[in-house]
């Protein structure tokens, strides 16, 4: 009883600081998109305890994706392109809270779309987007359907290969993009940091750059970097955002 009590103030007090303020960062990874159905890659269902002949941070590797193009595309096609994938509370709550001017920026691990699905317009991608697809060759853009419904590896009109536009293991991040979200997590009076492990580096260390004193930590399990926050709620950022 004590702990649903605890709950309840933790989520009150999080309703307070979101109420008055008007320059709130949301930092988020993968548990964000796991209520809309895509999996994870580290959580009990997630892609890492799934079989397949290459670990997943292999095939999702620019080494891998240059040797093996066709398994990469294979793997792609089948894990990593849910198209069919809906915004759920987290999303639309985030999307909310921008247009009332509240929200300033939505930084994401994640590759699916789905946080401009809902409606959000400042999203930075670090990881980039299965949405767009270029050639390698002219960067002609290709959309996600497009690849989903090619066979072997997708080729452009000019014989270049089409390449998400993912950042895959051994790449790195946009310069541009980890500046923004420098910035905004420098700027912001918020950081909401939701739905990630916090195990991945460089994305995990951005977190450093925050200089308020109202950080709060949502997830499901706990993080390395729970001794930092100011706030924190273990559940589902779904159900909790739904209830603010």
């Amino acid at each position: 009883m004590m702990a649903e009590n605890d709950y309840q103030k933790e989520v009150e007090q999080l309703r307070k600081w979101i109420q008055d303020s008007n320059n709130i960062v949301f930092f988020g990874g993968a548990g964000v998109s796991t209520e809309s159905g895509i999996p994870d890659f580290r959580s009990v269902d997630g892609l890492y305890n799934q079989k397949y002949d290459y670990p997943p941070e292999t095939i999702l590797s620019h080494t891998f994706f240059n040797r093996k193009t066709e398994e990469f595309f294979k793997f792609y096609r089948d894990k990593m392109l849910c198209l069919d994938a809906k915004p759920n509370a987290a999303h639309l709550k985030l999307a909310e809270w921008e247009l009332q001017g509240k929200l300033k920026a939505v930084v994401t691990q994640n590759i699916d779309g789905l946080h401009q699905a809902a409606g959000s317009k400042n999203v930075l991608e670090l990881h980039g987007s299965v949405l767009r697809n270029y050639c390698e060759r002219c960067h002609k853009f290709y959309n996600a359907e497009y690849i989903l419904h090619s066979e072997g590896v997708p080729v452009c009109d000019c014989g270049g290969t089409i390449k998400p536009d993912v950042v895959l293991y051994e790449e790195g991040l946009n310069d541009k993009t980890v500046n923004d979200a420098v910035n905004a997590i420098r700027e912001a009076d918020i950081l909401i940091i939701g739905g990630t492990s916090l195990a991945v580096y460089p994305a995990a260390g951005l977190l450093d750059y925050y200089n308020g004193n109202k950080l709060v930590l949502i997830n499901k399990t706990p993080t390395p970097k729970d001794s930092m926050a100011d706030l924190i709620l273990h559940g589902s950022i779904g159900e909790i955002f739904a209830s603010i």
